[in-house]
């Protein structure tokens, strides 16, 4: 078994159905040619570098998975009849791989995945905590700058009257 990685480019005015079903169907492929699905990694909408199928934008999909050069066949062979493929490319990470660890592999990838959805909730509450503790500093500077204020303005205030009693 290898390693593959393989980018695609589909059509920006899919619908999010349309990009769903399209996404199912390469999952089928590869459960059906007895592949492991590592990872999907949606880029999401970028510009092209030129255009495409009449195209300035696409929207990019990176697919890891595990197989063998028949699952590789298939998926390219299902991109070029596709309407909504307007690109892809294949490339072979690890020639040889045990199935076994490409499903540790599979399973780290969703423990990750799952980490990192709770992450941001995590990074929110503490940017949010030292955002109070730093409108907190914020208030004590400013307290202490009027509190320096009022104590200029009265030795200001008081100076002129002692140099008029002299």
């Amino acid at each position: 078994m290898k390693k593959y990685e393989t980018v695609f480019i589909s059509d920006p005015d899919m619908s999010d159905q349309a990009r769903e079903e399209l996404l199912e169907r390469v999952k089928g492929i590869i459960d059906r040619e007895k592949g492991i699905l590592l990872n999907i990694d949606d880029w999401g909408l970028k510009k092209l570098s030129y255009e495409i199928k009449k195209k300035l934008r696409g929207y990019y999909v990176c697919l890891t998975y595990g197989g063998t050069g028949a699952l590789v066949t298939e998926l390219e062979r299902n991109f070029r009849l596709s309407d909504f493929i307007m690109k892809f490319m294949t490339i072979l990470i690890t020639e040889d791989v045990t199935e076994e660890s490409l499903k540790q592999e599979a399973e780290q990838a969703k423990e990750a995945a799952q980490e990192e959805e709770a992450a941001p909730q995590e990074a929110v509450a503490e940017k949010d905590q030292g955002d109070a503790e730093e409108k907190n500093e914020k208030a004590d500077e400013n307290a202490d700058d009027q509190g320096d204020a009022k104590e200029t303005e009265a030795e200001l205030t008081s100076e002129p009257a002692e140099e008029s009693k002299e």
